[in-house]
């Protein structure tokens, strides 16, 4: 088979469930509420982001804590709609375990912040101003009575911020807030679920369309930019890691390979971003007339390593066992010392994010898991193989979201 047909065909398979799309407006990446009369895209609505501010509170309320700060992050985005970003300016979302939630920020931000935001009540601080201070008014608003309690923050504000708060409510003992906002976004909404499939299917139409343009010479860089602009045109910001031959052994290589030859390895892992939320997919392919047969067999072993995880997953496994499927299949066929990363990870607003697919994990899959499974072997020298696909668990096993390629 000459290496177009070869590449034809591969593309087909990837592209089975384009969707045509080239008519949509570019999504805004930082808001999540969306125009609920768009025919294109899924919407995330203002009653959304309501009852997950109530879950928060009953969250909150089961672990017996007082507060949720949570500085601009993805959390900050799952609870009010709009990531406003991070910079040397405070902005904090404060949520009492009863009543209303309030936005600290500065005063220039609030139009704004209030513009994207399901959060109504904003207090403005001036640039010569001390925001932590006002943090401290806020609260004593939203707990009036209260001297001190117990905050949950948001797992990945900044060190000096923490310092700074603590200082500003020393009658206050600080939490991780990560218990609270783990099991709030570990299972997906169907809203949720039909922005990840949106995002699934433009990573595979992209992905098509840059195997289908591979050409000997070109570079990795070269090839990465291919995928962006083949996403951007799709309507949605993304990219990924792009290897040739012996770069593809390295599971996060970066792009100094060499440049593409024929007959040889091309690795592709890469994702986008709609509403919110992020696709994360791999293929490796043989870039040439004829795969060898060791890049057969090879390829082979992950997919099928890939499918007993698959067959295994069901309401209740424990995520060890996800793992543990796999790996068995690798190490029987001789190659599982070079299965080198867990099987996969969760996947939502954040690339990777929990439950993790790991031996010593032994949370059980529940429906609503949206989740990677991602078999690798990588032989250094040589080249690597990893098939990634995009999952949720249903109440009666997983559905794959993403179309898996076919064996070799």
């Amino acid at each position: 088979m000459q290496r177009r047909d070869f590449m034809a065909a591969g593309a087909a398979a990837i592209a089975d469930r384009r969707l045509r799309i080239a008519d949509s407006s570019p999504p805004n990446p930082q808001s999540t509420i969306r125009n609920p009369q768009s025919a294109q895209e899924p919407s995330l609505s203002p009653e959304v982001f309501a009852r997950r501010l109530d879950r928060a509170r009953g969250e909150l309320k089961a672990r017996g804590l007082d507060l949720l700060i949570a500085t601009p992050s993805t959390n900050y985005e799952y609870l009010t709609g709009y990531n406003p970003g991070r910079s040397e300016r405070l902005i904090a979302l404060l949520l009492p375990v009863v009543g209303a939630p309030a936005i600290v920020c500065p005063s220039f931000e609030v139009e704004r912040i209030k513009r994207h935001s399901i959060v109504t009540e904003l207090h403005g601080w001036e640039e010569q101003e001390d925001p932590h201070a006002l943090v401290r008014e806020t609260v004593r608003r939203l707990r009036p009575g209260s001297g001190g309690g117990t905050i949950a923050l948001e797992s990945s504000t900044a060190y000096q911020t923490f310092l700074r708060l603590g200082r500003a409510l020393p009658g206050w003992k600080f939490v991780d807030a990560g218990p609270v906002t783990d099991r709030l976004r570990v299972i997906k909404s169907p809203e949720e679920v039909a922005l990840l499939r949106r995002a699934i299917a433009i990573t595979l139409d992209a992905m098509a369309a840059t195997f289908a343009q591979l050409a000997v010479g070109t570079t990795e860089v070269q090839v990465a930019q291919t995928l962006s602009r083949e996403m951007e045109q799709r309507g949605a910001p993304g990219g990924g890691l792009v290897q040739f031959g012996p770069s593809s052994a390295l599971p996060h290589g970066g792009p100094a390979g060499p440049k593409l030859e024929r007959e040889t390895v091309v690795l592709i892992d890469c994702g986008c971003r709609v509403g919110g939320y992020t696709s994360d997919i791999t293929r490796t392919i043989w870039f040439g007339d004829r795969p060898s047969e060791e890049f057969r067999k090879v390829f082979n072993v992950v997919h099928d390593a890939q499918t007993a995880a698959m067959a295994l997953g069901r309401p209740g496994t424990p995520c060890e066992e996800m793992d543990r499927a796999a790996r068995k299949v690798i190490t029987a066929a001789g190659y599982g010392p070079f299965f080198t990363h867990r099987l996969g990870h969760g996947l939502g607003m954040d690339g990777h994010e929990p439950e993790y697919l790991v031996e010593g994990n032994t949370t059980r899959l529940e429906p609503g898991m949206v989740f990677t499974i991602e078999p690798g072997i990588y032989q250094l020298g040589k080249f690597g193989v990893r098939i990634e696909d995009d999952c949720v668990m249903t109440a009666t096993g997983v559905e794959v979201l993403s179309q898996r390629a076919a064996k070799l």
